[in-house]
């Protein structure tokens, strides 16, 4: 064999091995995806409740960047874990209590719900579509078709959530809407707002990280 066809067997011996190395990495990460909430049995489905902040909590890697939280209803404490564990083909009914201000879309596409079972409400009253500049994030979950606008918490309120945790004194819209989920499996879902202050666009950040402004939803 020439020295040639050695070296290209020994290159594509290599990119074989980086590409099962890259495919297993994946393989686990999808399987053993970050910390995860499980939803929360009730009459005529599951239950999550969550909530968006301006800031994580002061211990938190990133204490400065927006964040998701899923928030025990029992207990009322916070978790800072964006994958979200529901059962197959069941109505997900979803709280929000949004403590963010609002940042804007860029499409106003998202400012309509689309992909829920009923409509979605706002601090009770049905939503349509709501003003584009308005929202501080969305929910949304691409593979299915589902997008929930979520209106900022009022600017000039005096009692504004700085930091996580937040309490329901403190200013705050509440978003609920109802979802079936579909078949097993491993759905991303993510906010469309550019709300990475500080990054290019406002879409690096906590805009690409699990955790924060994204996650999963994890079907079983």
């Amino acid at each position: 064999m020439s020295g040639t066809a050695k070296r290209a067997l020994g290159a594509s011996i290599v990119a074989v091995v980086v590409l099962a190395a890259i495919g297993l990495y994946i393989g686990f990460y999808l399987v053993n995806v970050p910390g995860s909430v499980a939803s929360t049995p009730v009459a005529g489905g599951v239950q999550l409740n969550l909530a968006t902040v301006a800031t994580a909590e002061a211990s938190d890697p990133n204490p400065t960047w927006v964040s998701y939280y899923a928030v025990d209803a029992n207990s009322g404490n916070w978790r800072h874990d964006t994958t979200f564990i529901v059962p197959a083909n069941t109505l997900v009914h979803v709280t929000i209590y949004q403590y963010d201000t609002a940042t804007g879309l860029r499409n106003p596409y998202f400012s309509q719900p689309s992909g829920t079972v009923g409509p979605a409400l706002l601090d009770g009253q049905p939503i349509t579509a709501v003003d584009p500049t308005s929202p501080g994030h969305t929910f949304a979950i691409p593979d299915i078709g589902l997008s929930v606008p979520l209106p900022g918490a009022p600017m000039n309120a005096k009692n504004l959530c700085a930091q996580a945790p937040c309490s329901l004194s403190q200013a705050h819209h509440t978003v609920s809407f109802t979802f079936r989920s579909p078949p097993k499996g491993l759905y991303r879902w993510q906010c469309f707002v550019p709300c990475g202050a500080g990054f290019i666009q406002g879409n690096g950040g906590p805009m690409q990280t699990v955790g924060y402004m994204g996650g999963f939803i994890k079907v079983v």
